[in-house]
């Protein structure tokens, strides 16, 4: 790597778009793309947790990675989440993102049979980033749903010799005084993403320099709002708009997590289809619930549209 990849801003953690049978619908990939970079996205983070990655073959994550990058078209950067139980797998995925020309990688650890220790995670970490050395790595640390629990600020000390490519990390934990630790490592040398939408000002006031979300996909200008009022001082502002979000979120949490969340893009127009069992995907009497919950808290009014939201912030 020739020069220093710094991510700041909203990453959306995009999802993969399926027909009704769970195939990919690859022909919605590139307008769902135009209204991410048309509402301020700044990157795209492909087959995460909300791309259901995990749930897809490796020759499907290699397709809908090409197809993002070329959706993108070098306007935003594009990480590649290519964590997988066999580090072959995870390898090749990390070799298929640089020939495509993703921008970056990422990848969770193996997950059956989790690491033991520290140095043996970044041992598979190194086999990994050994398919794509050119480019720039960001750990995925989401111990909810991997098993793996990791001292993010301990990782970076002792990764850092051994992960050339060591970019950051995309931090999915609600341990926000380990990502302010994890900010002060050699002197700020790593980009840490916040990836907890519904605490985003948190992660904000703990110094993260940027986000990576699910929920950017259908309100990102919320988001937006709130890094500017942050940065401009006026913290009520701030967080009477995090308190929105933080609505909105559990709105759609209890109408089914995951599968709810993707259900919301068919709400604001960006179809994304079913989910890939095991996630079930949303009965059309339940999106029709949904539906009518986040039109009780006003979120058709503000989700998109800066203008209509209220409070003491006008920057």
């Amino acid at each position: 790597m020739s020069e220093k990849f710094w991510i700041t801003g909203l990453v959306a953690a995009v999802f993969t778009p399926m027909h009704e049978d769970g195939s990919i619908n690859f022909a919605r990939i590139h307008p769902m793309v135009e209204q991410l970079l048309a509402e301020g996205v700044c990157g795209l983070y492909v087959c995460g947790s909300t791309g259901e990655g995990v749930s897809l073959t490796t020759p499907e994550r290699m397709d809908v990675t090409a197809a993002f990058v070329k959706a993108s078209a070098e306007r935003a950067p594009v990480i590649v989440q290519v964590g997988h139980n066999s580090l072959e797998e995870a390898r090749n995925l990390a070799a298929h993102a640089e020939e495509v020309g993703a921008d970056a990688i990422s990848a969770t650890p193996p997950t059956y049979f989790k690491p033991s220790s520290l140095d043996n995670l970044i041992d598979c970490l190194a086999y990994i980033t050994t398919g794509a050395p050119e480019l720039p790595f960001y750990y995925y640390h989401i111990p909810i749903m991997t098993g793996v629990p990791v001292v993010i600020s301990d990782f970076l000390r002792s990764a850092a010799p051994r992960l050339p490519s060591l970019a950051g990390v995309k931090f999915s934990h609600t341990a926000v005084f380990d990502l302010q630790a994890s900010i002060a490592v050699d002197d700020g040398r790593f980009n840490l993403l916040f990836g907890s939408d519904e605490m985003l000002l948190g992660g904000l006031a703990a110094g993260a320099h940027g986000a990576v979300g699910s929920t950017y996909n259908f309100s990102a200008p919320l988001f937006t709002r709130i890094e500017d009022a942050f940065a401009a001082g006026d913290l009520s502002a701030a967080q009477a708009l995090q308190g929105r979000a933080v609505e909105m979120i559990a709105t759609i949490v209890r109408h089914g997590g995951n599968p709810a969340l993707k259900a919301v893009m068919s709400l604001v127009g960006q179809d994304c289809g079913a989910s890939r069992l095991p996630q079930i995907t949303l009965p059309q009497q339940k999106i029709d619930a949904l539906r009518m919950d986040l039109e009780a808290i006003g979120f058709f009014d503000w989700a998109r549209n800066p203008a209509a939201l209220e409070g003491p912030f006008h920057g």
